[in-house]
């Protein structure tokens, strides 16, 4: 076994217009009883103040990557880092303050290369049952997968060896229409690295991905058995399983989504004909090439 206190867990963001959420993400990570062993934010050619946001924080480094995609940009946080193991995180991602003991306690386990976890829906008025349903679709995925080696990773709440990084960032694909998370599993796996999911490594996240119209929301939730379906693999007749389970769920999570206020933990109906207050999230699976 590892000597969890030697790990040095190192975090990246990719950022892309995230001055609205950053601040909330930042702010749960300097509260957390082990800290990072550094903090990278990689903007993205942000138009907003996401970066000056960042920028106020002592223990965060700002690094910047040109090429339009979340998957430059994780592919440029990636490499930056100085530590054991990446963490890769979200913007809009609220770490509980043991996120990084229990990433240390995790990777104690030499025969884990990269993991990811639960995820809690901090802005939804019906969290716990969205809560339940994600947490059992990623349980049964995690086990059916595993017999075929390709379990998933969720690019708001994983981990991952950065010697496992090494060995396979030259095989990632960089492409529209996939998700850079799952593909970073399925190469991982590609060359026989243990990729899990663990149920004590929490974190929550925002549901405003909902907060589209039903034929955008389908788009991206067909994007996860695309992206199995490109590297010829079964898995993803399961993710068609998934994506209608989520479909089923979209009128009453946006109804959640909308009429929740997060700060005082209230819902009303009078606040689904209010304008949104922040841009909805950029779809990850996108790449823009105009740079």
């Amino acid at each position: 076994m590892i000597d969890k206190s030697q790990l040095r867990v190192s975090l990246v963001i990719p950022v892309y217009n995230e001055e609205s959420h950053l601040a909330f993400c930042l702010d749960a990570i300097a509260k957390m009883t082990v800290t990072p062993f550094e903090v990278i934010v990689v903007d993205n050619n942000s138009t907003d103040e996401s970066a000056a946001v960042a920028s106020q924080y002592s223990f965060v480094r700002v690094i910047t990557e040109a090429r339009q995609g979340v998957v430059f940009a994780r592919d440029t946080g990636f490499n930056a880092v100085r530590g054991d193991i990446i963490g890769r995180i979200d913007a809009d991602t609220q770490l509980p303050a043991d996120w990084v003991a229990v990433v240390r306690k995790i990777f104690t386990d030499p025969a884990v290369a990269a993991t990811s976890g639960k995820i809690h829906y901090y802005d939804q008025a019906f969290a716990r049952v969205g809560d339940r349903v994600d947490n059992f679709c990623r349980r049964h995925l995690s086990r059916v997968q595993e017999h075929s080696s390709s379990v998933f990773l969720q690019g708001a709440n994983l981990a991952l060896r950065k010697d496992a990084w090494l060995a396979t960032r030259n095989n990632m694909c960089h492409l529209d229409g996939i998700h850079e998370d799952f593909d970073l599993a399925i190469h991982l796996q590609e060359v026989g690295f243990k990729v899990t999911f663990d149920e004590r490594l929490v974190a929550g996240i925002s549901s405003r991905r909902i907060d589209s119209n039903i034929a955008s929301f389908v788009r991206y939730l067909l994007v996860c058995p695309r992206t199995y379906a490109f590297h010829g693999l079964r898995s993803r007749f399961y993710m068609y399983i998934v994506g209608f389970i989520w479909m089923c769920m979209y009128v009453p999570g946006y109804l959640g989504y909308k009429s929740y206020d997060p700060s005082t933990g209230k819902y009303s109906l009078a606040r689904i004909l209010r304008p949104r207050t922040w841009v909805t999230r950029v779809d990850p699976s996108t790449i823009f090439f105009d740079v």
